[in-house]
């Protein structure tokens, strides 16, 4: 097969493993990529993303639209905060759970990965879902 340039157009939404919306856009399986899987996350307001982790893989994110809290690292007590316009950088096999805190406002980003396959490096971390910073119970 002949290397070609190919335009994807925002694909199908499907829920990723870690229990948000995604939007199908660049991997392996929608045009042969084989180092790098892109697509569009949208956060309702008020929800999370299951506690996970990326073995072996880098990410990194752009927020287009809204905020959003990053809880990270051993029993995700490391705190971030990303604004529209902000790029978030998550190293291979560090532990996070994205959560968008607006009751009114989604938040929306673009996800790159060096995982072309999409899902095949999330390793979901369901001990850590329900740490008290997590679930409201301050």
């Amino acid at each position: 097969m002949n290397p070609t340039v190919r335009v994807i157009p925002t694909g199908t939404r499907s829920t990723s493993k870690q229990g948000l919306d995604q939007f199908e856009g660049v991997s392996a399986q929608s045009v042969g990529a084989v180092g790098l899987c892109a697509h569009l996350l949208a956060i309702p307001p008020g929800a999370r993303a299951k506690a996970h982790r990326h073995s072996g893989h880098e990410t990194a994110i752009y927020v287009i639209e809204g905020e959003t809290e990053v809880w990270f690292g051993e029993d995700l007590a490391s705190h971030a905060v990303a604004v529209a316009g902000d790029f978030v950088y998550i190293p291979p096999g560090v532990p996070h759970v994205p959560v968008n805190t607006s009751d009114t406002a989604w938040a929306r980003a673009l996800v790159a990965r060096t995982d072309p396959n999409e899902q095949e490096s999330v390793e979901l971390l369901p001990h850590l879902d329900e740490l008290p910073h997590l679930t409201g119970e301050r």
